[in-house]
C-alpha cells in the first residue's frame, strides 16, 4: 500500500507508458521508462562493483548488497534530488513488485538444486556440525534480542523478535559458500565437503524457522493465528508431494534427453510456481515459500530441471535479482547507526554472530575429532551470509519486527561476516597443492609395460568421440593395468545459479574419482563407463569446476596428484561442416597456454577433425594412419614416442617421417649458439632413433623413411603428401624454420600450425606434443600433509 505523502493524500498512480519528451512529458514520471532506468542503473552499479571487488576474491553477492546500500539514502540517496528522480516514493510499489517477481524464480531455481537424496545421505559428522553450528548461534541470537529490545528496540514484540533474531544469527548462505570453496579450490577436501553438507541441512532448518517467525509476527493478536498458519503451510507442502509432484513428474518423463522440452510445460511448470506462490501468500506465509517448495519437489533426473534452469536463470539473476539488492539497500539507512550506544551494538551482534557460528562449529568438530585447523576453517565457512539472510531481514522490517536501526545493524552484520570469510579462509588453511615426485611423467620410458597415466580433457560431448578414439588408440596391446585415462571435464564456475548444481558434482566428481556408489546419469559420465566395460582400461570421470583463469590450476594439480605422465587437452577451436576452424572462446585458448607453461608432465594439444568418425570405434575395426613427421629435439622424441605407444594396437600402422636437411635448413639455433649443444641434441635424437628402430613393438605396422630437405617448401610438399592419414603426432617445438607465415596459435609450434590449418588438411587429426622438461621444472616439490591425506581418504571412499 502507498504511503501518504506530506500532505496527507496518497502518491498519484503512475501511468505506465509517456508520449515522449517531444511532447513535454518528462518519461522518469511514468511507471515503464522509469523501470527501465532503475534496472539499468543497478545492473550497471552492482557489476562494477562486483568488478572492483573480484581481486579481494569476494562473491558477487558482496557487490550487490553493497551496491544497495550505497545506492539508498545511505550514501547517493542523501541527495533528495537523486532520490525523488531516480527513486521517487511513487515508484517503489513497481520496484519492490518486479524485485520480488524476480525473487520467487530465484528461489524456484534454488529449489531446483536442492537435492534431498544427498541431503539424506549427510554423514553423522556433518550433521552434528550443522546442528551444533545453527543451535548455539539461535540461542546467542535469543540473547542478543533481549539486549536490542532493551536499548534500541523498546516496544516490539518479543516471541517475533527472539524468533527473527535467532533466525539472522544461525543461517549459512549456501550458495556463497559453494562459490567460495570452488574459487579457493577446497570443494574436494575434506573440509569443503563437511562444510557443503552442513550448509544444505542448515539451509533446510532456516526455512522451517523463517516460517516459524513469519506465523509468529501476524498483526492478529488472537494465539490461534500462527497455529492454524503452521498447519495451512504443512497442508501446502502435503498437496505440493501429493498433487504437484506428479504433475511435473508427467511432464518430465515425456522429455527425453537430446529432445527439446516443449514450451508447453515450461509454461505450465512457470504458472505452478506462480499459483504455489499465491497460495503459500494467502496462507500467511510469504509467497517465497511456495516458489521454493514446487522447485524442491520438481524432477531432478533428466533434462527437463535443466532446460528450466537455463531458460529462466539469465533473465533473473543477471536482471531481476539485483533489483532485490537495491530494494533492500533503499531501505537501509546506516545512518540511522548514531552515538556509541548503537555502534557498540553493531560490534556486539557481528562478534556474537561469528562467536556462536565459529565457537558452536569448532566445538562440534572436535568432538568429531576433525583437526583444530580444519574445524577453524569450517567454523569461518558456516559464518557466510547471503541472499536467505536480506530475505529474512527484509521479511521481519516488512512485518514492524525490526525498525531500521535494527535493520540496518543487521545488514552490515551479514555484509562484515561474509566479506571476511575469504581472508580468514586463506589465512586459516589453504592447503599446498603441490604434489610429491614422481618418476613416469613422460611417454619415453625404459619399462614399456610400466602402466601409463593420462589425463584426458574435454569441454564438452562434442570432444568425447574422439577423446575415445585416442584411448583406444593408446591402449596397446591391451593387457589390463597398462593404461590407466582419467576423463577430466572442464566447466566454468559462472555466477549463474546453476554452478551450484556443478559444485554438488563436483563434491563427487572432482579431484577424486567420481562416485560410483549410485549410477551417474551423466551421458558423459556413460559414455566412458561404456567404454570401460568393454576395454581393458581403468576410464575414471571426474569433473573441474572453476573460473577459467584458474582451472589450469586444477588440472596440473590433478595430473601431479594423480601422476600422469601426459595431459591432453582439446585445442581451443574445432573444424565446422565447410573445413574452416571456429574458435569456442579465447579463455579456453589462455588455458591451454597456461598448462604448457605449468605441466608437471607432457602435454599433447588435439586438434579434432573427428578421428575414427562421430562414435566410438571398436577395436576390431580400428584402421588408422598415423604419421610422426621427426625434426629433433625434446618435443619431436616425446611425440615419437607416444607414435610407438599406439603402433602397438593391432588396427594402426605408423608411419614415421625423419626430415634431414642438405644445408642446414632445419637448424633452430641462431648463429653465434653453442655448435656443442646443437651437436649433442643431434646425437641424443641418432640414438633414440635407432633404439625405436631395434624396438619389436613396431614389427610389421611401423614404416621409416628419410626425406632430404633443402628449403620449407620441400617440407610442406612432403608433409602434403601424406595429408590423408588419420593423425599426425608432432613435437610442438621442433629443429625447424616457422613453415607459414601466420603467428596465430604459437602453442601448436611451426609444424603444428601448418597441419591445423584449414588449407592443409580437413580430415587429418593432429596432436601437438610438448615433452616434459625436468631442467626446466623449478616448482617445489613439498606435500601439504593435510591435503594429502584428505586426496586420500576421499579417493579411497569412491573407488
Amino acid at each position: 500500500m502507498a504511503t501518504p505523502n506530506a500532505t496527507g493524500n496518497c502518491p498519484t498512480a503512475m501511468k505506465a507508458s509517456s508520449n515522449g519528451a517531444f511532447q513535454n512529458e518528462n518519461p522518469l514520471d511514468y511507471a515503464l521508462p522509469l523501470i527501465i532506468l532503475q534496472i539499468c542503473l543497478v545492473v550497471v552499479f552492482t557489476r562494477l562493483l562486483a568488478y572492483l571487488l573480484k581481486p579481494l576474491k569476494q562473491p558477487r553477492v558482496i557487490a550487490e548488497i553493497i551496491g544497495g546500500i550505497l545506492l539508498g539514502p545511505t550514501a547517493l540517496g542523501r541527495s533528495k534530488v537523486y532520490l525523488d528522480t531516480i527513486f521517487p516514493e511513487k515508484s517503489m510499489t513497481v520496484l519492490d513488485t518486479l524485485a520480488n517477481i524476480g525473487l520467487l524464480f530465484f528461489l524456484f531455481l534454488v529449489g531446483l538444486e536442492l537435492d534431498f537424496a544427498a541431503i539424506r545421505k549427510t554423514g553423522k559428522k556433518s550433521l552434528l556440525i550443522a546442528l551444533a553450528g545453527i543451535s548455539l548461534p539461535f540461542v546467542i541470537g535469543v540473547g542478543a534480542s533481549f539486549i536490542l529490545s532493551s536499548t534500541i528496540s523498546k516496544g516490539v514484540h518479543q516471541l517475533p523478535f527472539i524468533v527473527f533474531m535467532g533466525v539472522a544469527l544461525s543461517i549459512t548462505a549456501f550458495p556463497v559458500l559453494a562459490r567460495i570453496l570452488a574459487e579457493l579450490k577446497l570443494l574436494t577436501t575434506d573440509v569443503g565437503r563437511m562444510a557443503m553438507s552442513a550448509a544444505g541441512v542448515n539451509d533446510i532448518a532456516a526455512w522451517i524457522f523463517l516460517a516459524l517467525a513469519i506465523a509468529l509476527s501476524g498483526n492478529d493478536s488472537s494465539s490461534l493465528v500462527p497455529l492454524w498458519v503452521l498447519l495451512s503451510g504443512s497442508g501446502f507442502v502435503i498437496f505440493a508431494i501429493l498433487v504437484i509432484k506428479p504433475i511435473l513428474g508427467f511432464m518430465a518423463k515425456r522429455c527425453p534427453e537430446g529432445e527439446p522440452v516443449k514450451e508447453l510445460y515450461v509454461c505450465v511448470t512457470l504458472t505452478l510456481v506462480l499459483a504455489a506462490s499465491f497460495l503459500t501468500d494467502t496462507i500467511g506465509i510469504h509467497a517465497l515459500f511456495g516458489a521454493f517448495v514446487v522447485g524442491i519437489v520438481t524432477p531432478k533426473q533428466g533434462p527437463f530441471c535443466r532446460i528450466l534452469t537455463e531458460k529462466i536463470e539469465d533473465l533473473v539473476s543477471g536482471l531481476l535479482l539485483p533489483l532485490y539488492f537495491a530494494s533492500s539497500g533503499l531501505k537501509t539507512d546506516v545512518t540511522t547507526i548514531r552515538g556509541a550506544q548503537s555502534w557498540g551494538l553493531l560490534v556486539l551482534v557481528i562478534l556474537t554472530t561469528c562467536f556462536g557460528k565459529i565457537v558452536g562449529t569448532v566445538g562440534a568438530s572436535m568432538l568429531c575429532k576433525v583437526p583444530f585447523r580444519e574445524a577453524m576453517a569450517l567454523g569461518v565457512l558456516m559464518n557466510t551470509k547471503g541472499l536467505v539472510e536480506l530475505i529474512v531481514l527484509n521479511i521481519g522490517k516488512d512485518r514492524k519486527v525490526l525498525n531500521d536501526q535494527v535493520f540496518a545493524i543487521l545488514v552490515l552484520m551479514a555484509l562484515v561476516t561474509t566479506f571476511i570469510t575469504t581472508p580468514l579462509l586463506l589465512a586459516i588453511y589453504k592447503p599446498a597443492r603441490k604434489g610429491a615426485p614422481y618418476k613416469h611423467r613422460t611417454i619415453q620410458r625404459k619399462d614399456h609395460d610400466s602402466e601409463l597415466r593420462i589425463l584426458a580433457c574435454f569441454h564438452s560431448t562434442r570432444n568425447i568421440p574422439t577423446l575415445i578414439n585416442m584411448i583406444e588408440s593408446s591402449r596397446g596391446t591391451g593387457l589390463k593395468g597398462r593404461l590407466c585415462v582419467y576423463a577430466m571435464h572442464l566447466m566454468e564456475l559462472s555466477e549463474r545459479s546453476s554452478a551450484i548444481a556443478m559444485v554438488h558434482k563436483a563434491r563427487y566428481n572432482g579431484l577424486p574419482i567420481w562416485n560410483k556408489i549410485e549410477r551417474s546419469t551423466d551421458q558423459m559420465v556413460i559414455a566412458f563407463e561404456g567404454y570401460q566395460h568393454l576395454r581393458a582400461v581403468a576410464v575414471r570421470p571426474m569433473t573441474a569446476i572453476s573460473d577459467l583463469s584458474t582451472i589450469h590450476e586444477d588440472i596440473c594439480t590433478s595430473a601431479h596428484q594423480k601422476r600422469v605422465a601426459m595431459i591432453l587437452l582439446p585445442f581451443h577451436k574445432h573444424q565446422r561442416m565447410d573445413g574452416a576452424m571456429e574458435s569456442i572462446g579465447h579463455a579456453f585458448h589462455e588455458v591451454n597456454k597456461r598448462v604448457l607453461q605449468q605441466a608437471p608432465c607432457s602435454v599433447g594439444i588435439l586438434v579434432d577433425r573427428g578421428l575414427g568418425g562421430a562414435s566410438h570405434v571398436v577395436a576390431s575395426e580400428v584402421d588408422y594412419k598415423i604419421v610422426v613427421p621427426f625434426f629433433g629435439g625434446l618435443d619431436d622424441r616425446e611425440a615419437l614416442a607416444y607414435g610407438m605407444k599406439m603402433v602397438e594396437h593391432p588396427g594402426i600402422t605408423l608411419t614415421i617421417l625423419k626430415f634431414v636437411a642438405s644445408r642446414g635448413t632445419l637448424k633452430r639455433f641462431e648463429k653465434g649458439e653453442e655448435e656443442e649443444d646443437e651437436k649433442k641434441e643431434k646425437e641424443i635424437d641418432e640414438e633414440f632413433v635407432r633404439e625405436l628402430m631395434n624396438d619389436p613393438r613396431g614389427n610389421e605396422s611401423l614404416a621409416y623413411e628419410e626425406r632430404v630437405v633443402e628449403s620449407k617448401e620441400d617440407v610442406r610438399a612432403t608433409l602434403k603428401a601424406t595429408s590423408k592419414c588419420n593423425l599426425f603426432v608432432v613435437g610442438r617445438n621442433a629443429a625447424v624454420v616457422p613453415l607459414v607465415n601466420s603467428t596465430d596459435c604459437p602453442e601448436l609450434g611451426p609444424v603444428g600450425r601448418l597441419l591445423s590449418s584449414s588449407e592443409f588438411s580437413t580430415t587429418a587429426s593432429v596432436l601437438v606434443v610438448q615433452g616434459y622438461d625436468s631442467a626446466a621444472d623449478t616448482r617445489p616439490v613439498v606435500e601439504d600433509d593435510d591435503y594429502e591425506q584428505s586426496s586420500r581418504e576421499i579417493g579411497d571412499s569412491t573407488v
